[in-house]
């Protein structure tokens, strides 16, 4: 595994050990952007890993993961696709009390669950 790939791996471990953290404090909203960055981390290791080049400075997962030919499984395109979708309000929220409501603690407990069997998966395709 070269260091880049082991960065992009480590910072995305980091990530999501921190949405744990923000979960336990009850900061949702953060929870779900945590996830979002963990996943989007581990697809650049991939894009590094597969592609050998630095990742394009992008958040979309689709884009990343359509990048490498990642055929994602069938019990993994919602969370993907979820994650994706909530990127942009969880970093530039414009009706905070709306987002509050939307992302409460079993929604966000959702997203930490199904993120982590993702990333289980994406690291095997790492490995």
């Amino acid at each position: 595994m070269t260091k880049a790939v082991h960065n992009w791996l480590t910072s995305s471990e980091y990530d999501i050990k921190t949405a744990d953290a923000l979960l336990k404090s009850r900061r949702y909203i953060y929870v779900i952007f945590m996830c979002h960055l963990s996943v989007e981390k581990a697809l650049k290791a991939l894009v590094v890993k597969r592609l050998r080049k630095v990742p394009p400075k992008t958040h979309d997962l689709l884009h990343l993961a359509n990048l490498v030919g990642l055929e994602i499984p069938k019990d993994h395109e919602a969370i993907m696709a979820h994650l994706n979708e909530a990127s942009v309000p969880t970093r530039y929220p414009e009706d905070m009390s709306r987002l509050v409501k939307s992302y409460n603690k079993r929604a966000a407990e959702r997203y930490l669950r199904e993120t982590k069997d993702l990333l289980k998966w994406l690291k095997a395709q790492i490995e």
